[in-house]
């Protein structure tokens, strides 16, 4: 058979993730031998191993790589259906609001460029309801794809464009935030080498698909958590210089020449249809 359930996808795929039947099981809420009997099933109904199994644990197979890969696409395409058709409904319900656009941007960036939008579309005739989503690094992607969001502010090179249609609105370059009182905050300029490796002050790391690269520096959550482990001497962070907007007295931002600037876009899924969404990306792009 060809097709796929999405209950044996995500049970695949937390098993795929913990590379662990007894996390998997425990992740999903369920024992451990239907999780296993789920997984032998899906493999003979593919006609492919998708696991090693043996003493040292578990591990993917090449097919197992590909079904991780494309089963990601899939939930995440199933939830985004769901979670979209759920808001439409919402707006044609009874005292519901006409139409309602969610926004996801990254807490630490484009504040300005986010209020001049937001003012400009509600001006608009026929705006719908815009409601801001504030995420971590890297995480519009993610919201866009699983129906979290309608539409994000992304910033190349750090968050990917692929299945996005998007139009680029505003470059800036980027600033090292440093506590106030380090030395390197007295500096008018630093370099990416000035900043790569600072004794006692590791770089802040945010979470990506739900896990944390390694590193020394602290496991980041929100930005006040940055914010004030920044003012604590105990971490520092690079963002785009828009990111001013949030400082706190405790901080520096100091400019850093050799960055490769930072390109904001307005994203949106690449096969949406919906008229608010057309019009929001109108006023974005005359701004």
């Amino acid at each position: 058979m060809d097709t796929l359930e999405t209950r044996e996808l995500r049970y695949f795929m937390a098993v795929a993730e913990e590379l662990h039947f007894g996390r998997a099981a425990e992740r999903l809420g369920m024992a451990q031998p239907p999780l296993s009997r789920a997984i032998q099933q899906l493999e003979r109904r593919l006609g492919v191993r998708l696991l090693e199994r043996d003493r040292r644990g578990v591990s993917l197979t090449g097919a197992g790589e590909v079904l991780l890969h494309e089963g990601r696409v899939a939930v995440d395409a199933a939830t985004a259906a769901a979670r979209r058709t759920r808001r439409a409904g919402g707006a044609d319900g009874p005292g519901g609001p006409r139409d309602r656009l969610v926004l996801a941007v990254k807490a630490a960036a484009s504040h300005e460029l986010l209020q001049k939008l937001l003012a400009a579309y509600a001006a608009e005739p026929d705006a719908a309801e815009i409601e801001v989503l504030p995420s971590g690094m890297c995480e519009q992607e993610e919201m866009l794809r699983d129906g979290r969001a309608d539409v994000a502010l992304m910033h190349a090179p750090y968050n990917s464009l692929a299945g996005f249609d998007s139009e680029e609105l505003m470059t800036e370059g980027q600033i090292a935030v440093l506590p106030a009182g380090h030395p390197l905050a007295a500096r008018q300029t630093l370099s990416l080498a000035d900043v790569k490796d600072v004794p006692g002050l590791p770089h802040a790391r945010w979470p990506r698909h739900g896990t944390y690269a390694p590193g020394p520096g602290p496991e980041i959550h929100d930005q006040t958590q940055l914010a004030q482990l920044i003012a604590l001497g105990r971490t520092m962070a690079v963002f785009p210089e828009s990111a001013r907007a949030w400082l706190w007295a405790e901080h520096a931002a100091v400019p850093l020449t050799d960055a490769p600037p930072v390109v904001t876009h307005i994203a949106w899924p690449a096969h949406s249809r919906s008229l608010a969404l057309a019009g929001l990306i109108r006023t974005a792009t005359r701004l």
